[in-house]
């Protein structure tokens, strides 16, 4: 895996996950309590023997710069490096990055550079671990130009994928479809054990999508980038148009995967992570765990409080209150009387001491936190909120989609998110 180098598509502006993404890059957004998104293809490099890195980005990449520098360190002796390239204008291109094939393109004259074999280019907004080194086994063991991470999927959510069709023999891409329905999405049923499924799974199984995840020869992402200049996607154009012309090969991941670029898939899976006995995705492998930024925060501290079915972060300070199935981020607050309940809550940046609490309080500003008697359900609570005395944050009119940016909150999807730094002042109602 020497060889081999992990290119990150850090993504556009991340409109799927607004207001999330307001202040940050897609892949900056806090996941599980204490984690970033970045941190699992990151960590899935590490762990695979890929020590070579790039994450490009081009939206509010200040805070994604900054935890890559202090989480990620390799030793000078090894060579290796996580490193951050955003779209930059130039005299030869003063676009910035068109698509996720363009992003590539214009770090070509420093990815050609490069003594490498391979390229594996990853998401990063999915939820999922994986051995890369089986994917490179297996792209080089079918001397593949490019292999796609593929996961085999059901009739019943197979309209909502790019799916494709393959040799049964051999493996190698025959032709994609991008969300078919109707006689289109029957015409894409493949033979699912020829990857690997055992006849019953097949049989649950009959279709197969990309996840998004590829690897390429090093000269053959030259040659295509290059001579495909209209082509920006690599998804959509680029690899279609190879299936022709190259070996183009699937390999079958049969795992916990999911794709968490949209509010309600982001709310979803962090709150599965609190399942019992087993959560479809585990932070608890020490075999393959996930790194982040070591803050060296102190032990969380409960005073009298209920907790059923939840994760708390380090550093959290909760009080004769109610926690149930919710995800409590790092250095969280919680006041006695308050209820979270199936909800995200992201936590703060720094904490506030007692002296600035008392005056907000003093001055009517609720500090940051949940204050005391406060009901936060079904919600996500993004970093250094104030949510005030006696506030409900339940939707309880069942709204879907509205936008209160001067108000400090949106609702997606009929999950109700509270803005980075919004102040929800004492009794106020969502």
């Amino acid at each position: 895996m020497k060889r081999v180098l992990g290119i990150i598509l850090g993504g556009g502006a991340g409109t799927r996950l607004y207001p999330l993404t307001k202040q940050r890059a897609k892949p900056a957004v806090p996941l599980a309590g204490k984690y970033r998104l970045i941190d699992i293809p990151v960590s899935n490099c590490v762990n695979s023997g890929i020590e070579k890195i790039y994450i490009l980005t081009q939206f509010n990449s200040t805070s994604l710069n900054r935890h890559i520098s202090r989480a990620y360190s390799f030793s000078n002796m090894s060579g290796g490096f996580v490193e951050v390239l955003a779209a930059q204008q130039t005299s030869d291109n003063p676009e910035w990055f068109q698509g996720t094939a363009d992003a590539v393109r214009q770090y070509l004259w420093m990815l050609k550079d490069l003594d490498v074999d391979e390229f594996v280019i990853l998401s990063g907004d999915h939820l999922y671990r994986m051995d890369y080194r089986l994917f490179v086994e297996r792209h080089r063991e079918t001397n593949a130009d490019i292999t796609l991470s593929v996961v085999p999927i059901d009739r019943e959510r197979a309209s909502a994928f790019g799916l494709m069709k393959i040799d049964d023999s051999t493996g190698r891409v025959l032709s994609f479809s991008e969300k078919p329905k109707g006689a289109d999405l029957d015409a894409m049923v493949v033979d699912t054990t020829s990857l690997g499924l055992d006849a019953e799974q097949a049989k649950l199984k009959p279709f197969i999508a990309s996840m998004g995840i590829y690897v390429f020869k090093k000269d053959v992402l030259i040659d295509l980038l290059e001579k495909k200049i209209e082509q920006t996607d690599f998804g959509k154009e680029i690899i279609p148009a190879a299936a022709e012309k190259y070996n183009v090969q699937a390999y079958l991941f049969d795992d916990y995967w999911e794709d968490i670029g949209t509010i309600e898939a982001f709310y979803n899976s962090n709150l599965a992570l609190t399942q019992q006995p087993m959560p479809p995705f585990s932070f608890y492998d020490h075999e393959a765990p996930i790194y982040t930024r070591a803050r060296y925060l102190p032990p969380s501290k409960l005073l009298d409080c209920n907790v059923t079915e939840s994760i708390i972060g380090d550093g959290c300070i909760l009080k004769q209150c109610q926690i149930e199935h919710s995800v409590l981020g790092i250095r969280t607050r919680v006041e006695s009387g308050a209820v979270v309940r199936d909800s995200l809550i992201m936590g703060s940046d720094f904490y506030q001491s007692s002296e600035a609490r008392k005056t907000d309080t003093a001055s009517d500003k609720p500090p940051m936190g949940i204050g005391s008697n406060s009901l936060v359900s079904g919600a996500i609570v993004d970093k250094n909120a104030r949510i005030g005395k006696d506030v409900k944050i339940t939707n309880s009119e069942n709204i879907e989609e509205a936008n209160r940016e001067e108000l400090g909150f949106h609702i997606r999807s009929g999950i109700v998110v509270i803005q980075k730094n919004a102040v929800i002042p004492d009794g106020f109602v969502i």
